[in-house]
């Protein structure tokens, strides 16, 4: 006897045939840009904010730490909330308030609406990835695949990737041309084509059962207290992070204070935010996020590290710089499709971790006497590192992660992978304390050979780590406390 069709097979013609066409996707890959192309775009446009608002250069640093801190205290969150809410509805809020900060901080007069803006835009970009994973999956699902979709898995890495990339040069373009404000403004008329693609394309959510609608049965399900508990936590971590070497004993106190009654009440919660048994037991999706904090840990490092040692050790401008490592988002982004469009796991994780090692030797033999050459090789091995982690860990996550958390788990996922960015930004700091010296820059590579040896033995030896991805049976392992459920080796 034939299935009955689902209802989003009844209302999406072909869906089995073709369940991931452009009109799907294309939404979900622009709203996947937004974060990283505010992320990067805001450094061009640092100096003449200060300029003009009569502020130090490093006060406007705010702007870039806030939609970080936002960015990572969000992701999760708007995981849940589309997880409970559903995920059309969440991306399109996230649109919405990405809308708001563009206009905030267009019209801001002064350092405290420029940095609202910043974190209505980090709160609004981090709806996109984990809502795009949910909808991805249940497509997936509907559509009958046992396989993930690899090409689509790629093409929010590239839409990251690329954007990231392209984010200085077009910043450049806009600050240069028109004025910083329209670091702020572009995401006016960009909201407004995501917003037009996701009410056009993107499949309706289910009708909510009133019963299940209210507030109080909203806060619930979700675990409003869990989720405030995270935040609060969450904040004070990456502030005392961010004033190292400097310790904040006041910050670090918060966290501690948050931290041990939200752990407390998540473990005693039935349907917890951050579900902790779960993750213990899952130790694969547990790795899968350690691996994401330590591999862009090196990523950003060089990125952040390398840029202040070649702008002091060579004296090369900052355009110079960005242009020197720009083949390294060029790579990232050229490797990431065929990478992920052969679901291929502990393959691409392996080359991340030896490519990793490589780089990290090689920071350690430049000199402020390198060629150009040499930067630019390093920077061009640390480009496959980002393609072959990006792709590998999102892969490994699409099939550890438990499918009806499939939302949370990917904001955990893109969570760690701030708390390895901004711990590159405090390490750096920490190594250049007395100038982007040679000295600076070897200690820098060390700290990467360790990060390197850490990633590789986390994969290597990682006996649940698939070659190839093949969706797991839904079953008993994918439940919170289930036991962590091994999934097949398959040659790759």
């Amino acid at each position: 006897m034939t299935a009955a069709p689902t209802r989003a097979e009844a209302s999406a013609p072909g869906l089995a045939a073709k369940p991931f066409a452009w009109t799907f996707t294309t939404p979900l890959y622009v709203g996947a840009g937004l974060n990283p192309v505010n992320s990067s775009i805001i450094a061009t446009a640092l100096v003449p904010i200060a300029a003009e608002l009569h502020v130090s250069v490093g006060s406007t640093a705010m702007l870039v730490s806030s939609l970080y801190l936002a960015s990572a205290v969000a992701q999760p969150t708007a995981g849940k909330l589309a997880e409970v809410l559903g995920p059309r509805r969440t991306f399109l809020s996230g649109i919405v308030l990405v809308l708001l900060g563009g206009l905030v901080g267009g019209l801001g007069q002064n350092l405290a609406m420029l940095t609202a803006a910043r974190v209505l835009v980090g709160i609004g970009t981090s709806a996109a990835f984990p809502c795009a994973m949910v909808l991805i999956r249940r497509r997936a699902e509907e559509a009958g695949l046992d396989t993930p979709p690899g090409g689509v898995l790629g093409g929010i890495a590239i839409a990251g990737m690329a954007t990231a990339a392209v984010g200085p040069p077009i910043g450049g373009l806009l600050v240069g041309t028109a004025g910083w404000r329209w670091a702020f403004l572009v995401n006016i008329p960009v909201t407004a084509i995501a917003m037009a693609m996701a009410l056009r394309w993107l499949p309706k959510d289910p009708v909510l059962d009133r019963a299940q609608s209210g507030f109080r049965q909203i806060a619930d399900r979700i675990d409003l207290p869990g989720i405030l508990g995270f935040a609060v936590s969450m904040s004070a971590l990456v502030l005392f992070l961010m004033g190292l070497p400097r310790a904040g004993w006041a910050a670090l106190a918060v966290f501690v204070l948050a931290a041990v009654p939200t752990v407390v009440w998540e473990l005693r919660k039935p349907g917890p935010f951050f579900d902790f048994r779960g993750l213990a037991a899952n130790g694969a999706l547990a790795r899968t996020y350690l691996r994401q904090a330590l591999t862009l840990l090196g990523v950003y490092s060089v990125m952040y590290g390398m840029t202040q040692w070649m702008e002091a050790a060579h004296r090369i401008s900052t355009v110079g710089a960005g242009l020197l490592l720009l083949p390294m988002g060029a790579v990232s982004a050229l490797l990431s499709r065929p990478l992920a469009s052969r679901n291929l796991v502990r393959g691409p994780l392996i080359a991340s971790a030896v490519t990793m090692l490589l780089g990290s030797a090689g920071i350690m033999l430049l000199t402020s006497n390198s060629p150009a050459i040499a930067m630019v090789l390093v920077s061009l091995v640390f480009g496959i590192t980002s393609a072959a982690t990006t792709v590998g860990n999102q892969t490994a996550l699409y099939l550890t992660a438990p499918p009806d958390q499939i939302g949370t788990a990917s904001g955990l996922f893109r969570t760690f992978g701030y708390l390895g960015t901004i711990t590159s930004a405090v390490i750096g700091s920490i190594v250049f304390r007395n100038g982007a010296s040679d000295h600076g820059l070897h200690s820098l590579g060390l700290v990467l050979v360790a990060a390197g040896l850490a990633v590789l033995l986390l994969t290597v030896l990682d006996g649940r780590l698939m070659s190839r991805g093949t969706n797991r049976p839904t079953d008993t392992a994918d439940k919170p406390g289930g036991s962590e459920n091994p999934t097949k080796e398959h040659s790759a």
